[in-house]
Order: C-alpha cells, then sequence, then structure tokens
C-alpha cells in the first residue's frame, strides 16, 4: 500500500512540474501574458503603447542638440516622419552603443536607428529594415598630418581609437593597414574625434556620414581632416528591431517606402547634406 501511495505522489509531482515548466516558447518578438495565458506580437505591443522608442547616440548631422538644445539632425527628421506614417509617437532615448543589442531585446527600447551598418551577425540577432544610406569608414587625423597617413608604415607607433563594437573598430582590428598601429576603444565617435583633438590619439575611425557634419569650417573639430586618399569597408545603413518582429519591419519599411515616395526623406537628406548617399528612391 505504502508503494502504490508513494508512485501516484511521484506521478503528481511530475505533472505539477511539467505544469510549472509549460511557460511560452515564443520569440522575441512575443510578450507572455501569463494571467490571460496569451502573447502579443510586438508590433501590438508598440501600437497598445502609443510609441517607439528609438535608441540613439548623439553624433552630428544624425541625432544632436541644436543651439537651442532641441534634438534635431537627419536621423531625427527622418524617424518622425516615419512614426507619424505608423501612427505611433518616436521617444528618442540615448543609450551605450555597447549594450544597444541588449536594451532592445529586455524592451527599454523598440528600435536602434542611429547609423546602424547592417552586418551578417546583426541579421542574425536582429530584424533589420531596408538598406537607407550607404556609408564608409574614414580615417580622420589632424589637419598637418593627414595628407601624410597613405600607408601602414606611416601609422608605425601612432595610436588609433574608434568607438567600441562599431564598423570602426572592425576596420581597426582587421585591415591591415593598421597592423602597426597602437588600437584604443572609446565609448563613441564622437569621443573618439575628442582624443584627436586633444593629442592623446594620432587618427580616430569614423563614419563618412559623421565627418560630413563634424569637420565643417567653423565647426569645433575644423582643425581636423579626412583621410581623402583611404576609405574602408563600404557599407550601408539600416534600422533594427527585435528579431521574428515580422508585422512591425513591414510596417517600418512600408513607411520609409511612403516617405521617400512623398520626396521627404530626399528634402531631410538635402537638408544636412546627405542626398548623395541615400538608397531609398520615390517609387
Amino acid at each position: 500500500m505504502k508503494k502504490i501511495i508513494a508512485t501516484l505522489m511521484a506521478g503528481l509531482m511530475a505533472v505539477s512540474v511539467l505544469a510549472g515548466c509549460g511557460g511560452s516558447t515564443g520569440t522575441d518578438s512575443k510578450t507572455s501574458d501569463v494571467n490571460a495565458g496569451k502573447t502579443e506580437s510586438d508590433w501590438s505591443y508598440i501600437a497598445d503603447k502609443g510609441e517607439m522608442v528609438i535608441g540613439i547616440t548623439y553624433f552630428e548631422p544624425m541625432n544632436y542638440m541644436d543651439d537651442n538644445g532641441k534634438l534635431t539632425g537627419f536621423e531625427t527628421e527622418f524617424a518622425e516622419k516615419v512614426c507619424e506614417k505608423m501612427g505611433v509617437t518616436p521617444k528618442f532615448q540615448k543609450i551605450d552603443w555597447d549594450s544597444k543589442e541588449v536594451e532592445l531585446n529586455a524592451k527599454t527600447i523598440d528600435c536602434i536607428w542611429n547609423g546602424l551598418t547592417i552586418t551578417d551577425e546583426r541579421k542574425e540577432n536582429m530584424d533589420i529594415s531596408t538598406p537607407y544610406m550607404e556609408n564608409k569608414q574614414v580615417m580622420v587625423a589632424k589637419a598637418d598630418k593627414a595628407g601624410k597617413l597613405t600607408s601602414a608604415d606611416a601609422l608605425s607607433g601612432l595610436t588609433v581609437v574608434a568607438e567600441k563594437k562599431s564598423a570602426g573598430e572592425e576596420v581597426a582590428k582587421t585591415d591591415e593597414f593598421f597592423k602597426n598601429a597602437e588600437y584604443v576603444s572609446v565609448d563613441s565617435q564622437s569621443k573618439a574625434l575628442l582624443e584627436v583633438k586633444s593629442g592623446t590619439a594620432d587618427v580616430a575611425i569614423i563614419d563618412y556620414v559623421m565627418s560630413i557634419g563634424t569637420l565643417a569650417e567653423g565647426s569645433d573639430y575644423s582643425d581636423l581632416k579626412v583621410v581623402e586618399e583611404k576609405g574602408f569597408s563600404p557599407e550601408q545603413y539600416g534600422i533594427a528591431i527585435r528579431k521574428n518582429s515580422t508585422e512591425t519591419l513591414k510596417k517600418l519599411n512600408d513607411a520609409i517606402q511612403a516617405v521617400a515616395d512623398e520626396g521627404e526623406l530626399k528634402k531631410i537628406a538635402v537638408k544636412y547634406n546627405l542626398d548623395d548617399l541615400l538608397l531609398v528612391e520615390a517609387k
């Protein structure tokens, strides 16, 4: 009798454990509602809030504060137009670029929209929009040195800086051109430029797009110059969202095309001198 009771108890415990382990097996694009026993799509999650939280860092001409302390820039205005088409309000949130994917999956942000380079690795971990702009990596140095940095030997013993986990860092670590240089990572592209300006580094590797807005005559970095003879890693920009967010991705891509079709994307790009780099055209 005792053996029968023990067997029954063991069976009940097993059923209890299995029931407790029967949670959602959905992807990152789903949010579990334990009480209702339902899952919520990524788009429903965003639409219910009525806003899209956009992860950014500050760099011209993409997202930056103007003289009045107002956030502006190509990405800022582009995002505002796209979110308008999607029927949600954009909410811009500054992030640590190094932890951008963690923040995306933790839902502290809903997308990464800040000159994000499309790579195969990122496409495996996130859904990424239609490419909307081309870019490359360039070297920036003080104007009196820039013309001399034409070979790997010329970089021997020099300190090169780039933003951690950026396309610039990938170039610094893998391109043979930098084999004789000392590489140091920093937490932003702006910091990389500041290091060169202050003389604590010799070369910064940054987005070409950033150089257009940051190194203009009359800017704080007008004493720095792009090494025009050398460009690296041709690339494309896209907007990253959570993996397997099919509905969100379609709405995002449709909105991007609608903004282009109305001529608004071209208009914004012209304003920031980026129109030659656009990849999305009006149909």
